[in-house]
């Protein structure tokens, strides 16, 4: 019986079919280490994972952690082969580890991945209509799939009067609902819940605001120093110290930005089938004067792609505050949940990473896309 097998309680032979599914689709399977470099982690992957990670160290120093995900952890062995061809398709079946607040750490997952293909909209149909037919293999047809698009969140972002600052700091909160929308608020004028201990920190910033930067990273190290700390939550000093120095120029610009807040607001407030997304889309782009045709244009090809493949748009749920919370996520994203969920979150999740192989050290660009299924939630919701 196969690890996955033991702790799901999935049968093996479904597990092995729903692998024969991926290899029929063209994936190879792989089994990458599980003790990975930290520091890709640390720096990829995004807070949420970074606080749960299982860290160790090697006899040589080498900071080490049991793999957290295996969309890294698949990257890292394409690009350790000798001859590294485009496109390349793979899958994998083994743990991830991620510490809980209750319940085993050690996580079981299928997945999929496929990079290097150019047809955008096609390769985004392929996995999402791959990772459907795999719950069905699993005996799970009653799903609800919710899509999202962080190039369309982008866009938007680009077509507002913001600093850069604050484009950068609202993109990356893109995916965390409650933390953008108090970053919007505060960028708007609004007091926000958390103005009191942000009011405690703001003498700080402010003295760091307009500092040399190399003299303000100076001033966190020695600090850090002195307090005998090295690092937290993953951030050396001198990371530490450009996230005081990001604070300090969001702090000072936290005003007058009331119709940019107002657009953003109106943006991620917009839900619907994926039928009718498209036209609610340009209509919102007419209303706030936005020039999104580029992207609607693709969102619409990739409806379309995946109708070819038998996923009709209405039965997807468009989000428009929809996104992952992993950093290197950074397009077309879904998850599939189930319509009664016997445990919280997704059965299956996934989406496009189209920086992430060139961050690991490719040359040029990889377009990439793949997904991960939860099989302990898949195994729940089979049993309910």
């Amino acid at each position: 019986m196969s690890g996955a097998a033991q702790v799901t309680g999935l049968a093996p032979e479904k597990i092995e079919k729903v692998l024969g599914l991926f290899k029929a689709a063209g994936h190879d399977e792989v089994s990458p280490p599980i003790l990975q470099p930290a520091d890709v982690f640390l720096d990829l992957t995004g807070e949420d994972i970074r606080r749960r990670l299982y860290l160790t160290s090697g006899t040589d120093g080498l900071d080490l952690c049991l793999r957290p995900d295996f969309t890294i952890p698949v990257c890292r062995h394409h690009l350790a082969q000798d001859a590294v061809k485009l496109p390349a398709a793979y899958c994998y079946n083994g743990p991830v580890f991620r510490q809980r607040p209750d319940g085993l750490g050690e996580i079981p997952q299928l997945g999929a991945e496929s990079l290097g293909r150019t047809d955008t909209a096609e390769a985004d149909a392929d996995l999402l209509a791959l990772s459907v037919k795999a719950l069905e293999e699993f005996g799970l047809s009653d799903i609800v799939i919710r899509i999202g698009d962080e190039t369309l969140f982008a866009a938007v972002l680009e077509g507002l009067d913001l600093p850069t600052v604050w484009r950068r700091r609202l993109r990356d909160l893109f995916g965390e609902t409650d933390r953008l929308t108090a970053a919007i608020t505060r960028m708007a004028g609004a007091s926000s819940s958390d103005d009191d201990s942000r009011d405690v920190r703001l003498g700080f910033l402010s003295a760091l605001e307009g500092a040399d930067p190399e003299a303000a990273h100076a001033v966190v190290e020695d600090l850090l120093s002195i307090a005998g700390i090295s690092a937290v939550g993953g951030r050396t000093p001198s990371e530490i110290a450009d996230r005081f120095l990001e604070q300090a120029a969001l702090a000072s610009g936290a005003r007058g930005h009331d119709k940019a807040a107002e657009t953003l607001s109106a943006y991620l407030a917009l839900k619907a089938d994926g039928a009718s997304a498209a036209g609610m889309l340009r209509d919102f782009s007419r209303d706030f004067g936005l020039g999104l045709d580029t992207p609607i244009a693709a969102f619409e090809q990739r409806l379309a792609a995946l109708e070819a493949k038998g996923i009709d748009p209405a039965r997807l749920t468009f989000s428009a505050e929809f996104g992952r919370r992993l950093d290197y996520y950074s397009g077309f994203v879904f998850e599939i949940h189930a319509v009664s969920p016997p445990v919280e979150g997704p059965l299956v999740g996934g989406g496009r990473y189209d920086k992430l192989v060139t961050l690991l050290g490719a040359e040029d660009d990889v377009p990439a896309i793949g997904f991960s299924m939860w099989l302990d939630r898949i195994a729940a919701s089979v049993r309910s």
